[in-house]
């Protein structure tokens, strides 16, 4: 599958909050994060931080992209937040959108390397990563705002 990356809209989000995965992924249903609804719903963040991924054969959005630039001194890290649609997932499409989109931060920020999370429990998508060049860091406790602590695991790699 190909996927053509432009900027998120409206439509997109309220797509996006829509989606439901089936058990344990829907720790990712946007339902399960306040904070990524508003985020994903800011105008401001469109074209910015926030991507659409349509599939490039039937225009229909087919995952989201969040870019994260952290530039220090001379170096760039891209983190990378991103969701495949639940009916697309386990299908072997997943390298392909995660390439796919490394491929587009590097055009647009020359980062010198990728870092994203990840449920330590989603072999799925570690896999994937894994694929995709990413390699397992520490695994490390995230506090919200609402007092909810989750564990991630941070996976990288050079750009």
């Amino acid at each position: 599958m190909r996927f053509r990356i432009r900027s998120f809209t409206a439509l997109d989000a309220d797509d996006v909050a829509g989606w439901r995965y089936p058990a344990p992924y829907d720790a990712y249903d946007a339902t399960e994060d306040s904070s990524m609804d508003d985020e994903m719903r800011d105008p401001r963040r469109w074209g910015e931080s926030w991507f659409a991924a349509d599939d490039a054969q039937t225009g229909r959005l087919a995952g989201f992209l969040e870019f994260a630039v952290i530039r220090t001194e001379d170096v760039a890290e891209v983190k990378i937040g991103l969701g495949l649609r639940p009916d697309l997932t386990g299908h072997g499409v997943g390298t392909s959108f995660v390439e796919e989109a490394l491929a587009f931060a590097r055009s647009r920020w020359a980062p010198e390397s990728f870092a994203l999370d990840v449920f330590p429990w989603n072999e799925r998508a570690i896999r994937c990563y894994e694929r995709a060049g990413f390699v397992r860091g520490e695994v490390y406790v995230r506090r919200f705002d609402d007092g909810n602590e989750v564990r991630f695991l941070r996976m990288a790699r050079p750009a």
